[in-house]
């Protein structure tokens, strides 16, 4: 097995849709940290 031989593979196209995806879970991890602050805080009062 050639592990790195692309094969034809559009590497540009992996690297933008691997950062997209880094992107929207660190924008989601950071939505779920603010609403659970704000259901926690709802909650204490």
């Amino acid at each position: 097995m050639a592990a790195n031989e692309s094969n034809g593979m559009d590497q540009k196209a992996h690297v933008s849709t691997y950062l997209g995806f880094l992107n929207m879970a660190k924008w989601g991890t950071i939505a779920t940290i603010v609403i659970v602050a704000i259901v926690v805080f709802v909650i204490a009062s």
